[in-house]
């Protein structure tokens, strides 16, 4: 079978799969929950590097130094810290809208709905329960899972009975805003109605709660599961392919895998501002920094590098010349459609195994402790290669490891981009020859 009869096929079974997660209502609504919440999470991330630099220890004294870290260590608390409050209502707001309910009741919905299962009681270990306190472990990483579950469940509710017209409808001379709130009434009563009998009956037939039900029976196994070496090299895989094809291989495969590894993300951060210590090698910063931040989706920075250093022809010396300023700040969309990378059966090899290579060096070398795990900092997706793998560890060492990977894709490019370059190049003296 020729390998264009192998690409047809393959093509045939992926791209109807990737449509339909793609163009999923939930995998969309869950995405942009995630981004609603991306600039809170940046601003707390940055507050963290801020107070975790290594050298101030040698600029401030003990007691500056405790002043310093308090003082801004309220701005990844209110953001980071309690992540899943943003996200459920995120969920509620942006689901409702894509039934064309109004999104800001559904939000808030979905995020009360979520306070009515979270215990309001802190049972510190060996002392007496605290009551009518949150603890912030359930509004940060513990909670996600539940949240999310919580947020679909409750905006799926709440348009329900909007949408069957079970609604208290004002006159028309009532101002919009008190018309709205009089229509959500009956729908968000009845909402919130379902979730105090769901938590009455688990905190007093089960004399338990649903976040410890969720975190137990869910989050901790899928978590376990995502933090693992192999399946990220699956998902990995899956987003080259789907790149290959023309698809957005990020959106389809994280829409999946985010919310596994943005809880791995959030349980890192928690340990590292408390201990110091980074309890998982794999998480969000893991997979953005040492793979999409490293010139965008195939690490093809150095494949631009090369082509403007080393390669002879036109066509990849122009492609070069476009791709090396987007491709700094990880943007490669030039390299993908110019080269081309979608479509092109001479660069599916590199395209697909630098990738998963780098992937495995880098676990390797966090694992041996030759370089420390990415802290669960939030790091912007435009920042350059080294600079975002110092911030992502607090650690001149994640930088100098993007650089080994950098020089692993430019060797495992390089003898494929040879090859086209001489294609070009003879394509370039026949046309040349001709005229």
């Amino acid at each position: 079978m020729s390998s264009t009869a192998i690409f047809d096929k393959l093509s045939k079974i992926l791209i109807p799969i990737a449509g339909k997660l793609n163009n999923n209502r939930y995998l969309k609504v869950l995405r942009d929950a995630f981004m609603l919440a991306f600039p809170l999470t940046i601003f707390g991330s940055i507050m963290v590097v801020l107070t975790n630099l290594p050298f101030l220890e040698n600029l401030l004294s003990e007691g500056s130094l405790d002043t310093f870290r308090t003082a801004l260590g309220v701005a990844p608390q209110t953001t980071m810290n309690i992540i899943s409050l943003f996200i459920v209502f995120g969920i509620g707001y942006y689901l409702s809208k894509s039934y064309e309910v109004e999104g800001v009741f559904g939000g808030v919905v979905a995020l009360v709905s979520f306070l009515i299962l979270t215990p309001f009681v802190f049972q510190p270990e060996g002392r007496e329960a605290v009551q009518n306190v949150i603890p912030i472990d359930r509004l940060g990483a513990k909670g996600m899972f539940l949240g999310m579950i919580v947020g679909f469940l409750a905006a799926e509710i709440y348009r329900f009975f909007v949408q069957k017209g079970i609604t208290i409808k004002m006159p028309a001379g009532v101002p919009p805003a008190v018309s709205r709130s009089f229509s959500a009434l009956i729908p968000a009563m009845i909402t919130l109605s379902v979730f105090l009998v769901i938590n009455i009956i688990v905190t007093q037939v089960l004399k338990t709660n649903m976040h410890d039900v969720i975190y137990h029976l869910v989050q901790t196994p899928l978590v376990g599961l995502g933090s693992g070496i192999i399946p990220t090299l699956i998902a990995i895989f899956f987003v080259q392919l789907l790149w290959f094809f023309g698809l957005h291989g990020q959106i389809i495969i994280n829409s999946v895998m985010d919310p596994i590894w943005n809880t791995l993300s959030v349980e890192n951060l928690n340990t590292y501002t408390a201990t110091g210590e980074v309890p998982h090698i794999i998480s969000k910063q893991f997979i953005e920094i040492y793979t999409v931040g490293m010139g965008g989706s195939g690490m093809t920075l150095a494949v631009v590098v090369a082509m403007l250093l080393f390669m002879k022809s036109k066509q990849l010396k122009q492609v070069g010349r476009l791709g090396i300023g987007p491709g700094i700040f990880n943007v490669n969309e030039p390299i993908i459609f110019g080269l081309p990378v979608v479509m092109n059966p001479l660069i599916i090899v590199p395209w697909i195994l630098a990738p998963m290579a780098v992937t495995l060096v880098t676990y390797f070398a966090m694992t041996s402790g030759l370089v420390p795990p990415p802290t669960g900092v939030n790091v912007p997706w435009t920042v350059p290669i080294f600079i975002n793998g110092m911030m992502a560890t607090n650690s001149l060492a994640g930088g100098l490891l993007q650089l080994v990977n950098f020089a692993i894709v430019f060797l495992f490019w390089f003898p494929f981009l040879k090859f086209i370059d001489r294609m070009n190049l003879q394509k370039e003296q026949e046309n040349g020859s001709s005229k």
